[in-house]
């Protein structure tokens, strides 16, 4: 039988293709189909990574993938032999007592399983009413105020000649407050600042002390502060999309996970940060992971293996952290506050890893930047 790596040569070789041509085309370092070739697998990151590059090779040259994946198996299988002593092991005897034993088991296994019937099933009472709760209302002229919000509750905010209304409508992953210019959405311990009566001075900031979304009924802790003297939101008009901030670096970018934005690329500028949605599409194959940033019970790492053709979209408020095993197969953008913007990963063959988040600088104005990391 012919031996993977000569039957991948041989493919390659009858179509005149040079390694160059084909690492351009399915976007596979060269290195590595050079390794598949000489049956060298140990400078592959992972046996994902090498099985994803095997079949995306075999497609590529019009060879049956479930065959050079058994020969790769059958690589596998002599390079790690059976130990004699398990091959001379003789075959265990069942024996009688066992037999016993096991009856037994099955007789108690389903005792158990009717007591796990009766009970699910058990005639329940009645759930007590619950007693209903008028919604409160507060009134802040000056300085702040902090409160426990059930949903419904209203803050009037005095300022000037004026009342402003605001309501909590929600509490889940996140809470919401609606204002008179649109809803303001706050993870636990996140910060905004409201402008009242749209005249580009943020004269409020509310702060969401404490909830959690497992205990509606309990409310949240939300601070409201007045505060007139709160800096002025820009009035310049907004970068372009996809500007190089290392060329024209915003002063006072921060974020707790990371020390320098040198090799940030801006993707929105706003007054006030949003929720984005990031679509992802993958031209071949790659191991792709990515992570909710800075969003109470959201994170957690997410990982799969994804092929041609698959695509997601990764919704968030304040930031994701993406890792791509082959950079280049992989297509993204960026979509919120009505645009969409294509932002470029890497190279070929490249593993990066990078964060889409929302930054603040000096000014108070919010930037959507993306960050390689190193």
């Amino acid at each position: 039988m012919e031996s993977l790596g000569k039957k991948l040569r041989a493919a390659r070789e009858s179509k005149g293709y040079t390694y160059d041509k084909v690492g351009d085309d399915i976007h596979i370092a060269t290195r590595y189909l050079k390794a598949l070739e000489a049956e060298e697998f140990a400078g592959f990151p992972g046996e994902p990574y090498l099985l994803g590059f095997l079949k995306n090779y075999g497609e590529y040259l019009g060879l049956d993938t479930q065959e050079l994946l058994s020969l790769y198996k059958a690589i596998r299988i002599q390079e790690e032999p059976v130990p004699v002593e398990q091959l001379l092991r003789s075959s265990p005897q069942i024996s009688a007592g066992f037999v016993v034993r096991m009856l037994t088991c099955l007789v108690l296994l389903g005792a158990l399983g009717g007591g796990v019937y009766f009970f699910l099933n058990r005639p329940r009472r009645p759930p007590s009413p619950v007693a209903s709760r008028e919604p409160v209302e507060y009134v802040l002229n000056t300085g702040s105020l902090e409160r426990r919000f059930y949903l419904g509750d209203l803050i009037q905010i005095a300022y000037g000649e004026e009342g402003y209304p605001l309501e909590l409508t929600n509490l889940g992953d996140a809470l919401t407050i609606t204002t008179p210019y649109g809803p303001v959405i706050l993870d636990l311990s996140q910060e905004v600042e409201v402008d009242l009566n749209n005249d580009g001075v943020r004269e409020l900031r509310i702060t969401a002390v404490d909830f959690d979304k497992y205990k509606r009924d309990a409310g949240a802790q939300l601070r409201f502060e007045l505060d007139s003297t709160l800096p002025l939101v820009s009035s310049e008009v907004p970068e372009q999309a996809g500007t190089d901030l290392r060329t024209s670096p915003a002063p006072g970018l921060f974020n707790p996970s990371t020390s320098s934005l040198a090799n940030a690329t801006l993707i929105f500028s706003s007054p006030n940060a949003y929720p984005f949605t990031l679509q992802v599409s993958f031209l071949g194959y790659c191991m792709f992971r990515w992570e909710i940033l800075s969003e109470r019970d959201r994170r957690g790492r997410n990982e799969r293996y994804f092929q041609k053709a698959d695509d997601i979209n990764i919704q968030a408020q304040n930031g994701v952290r993406i890792w791509a095993s082959n950079a280049a197969v992989v297509k993204l953008q960026a979509i919120g506050g009505g645009r969409t913007v294509p932002l470029e990963l890497g190279s070929a063959g490249e593993v990066v890893v990078v964060d889409v988040r929302w930054v603040r600088d000096d000014e108070h104005r919010y930037r959507l930047v993306l960050v390689r990391l190193e």
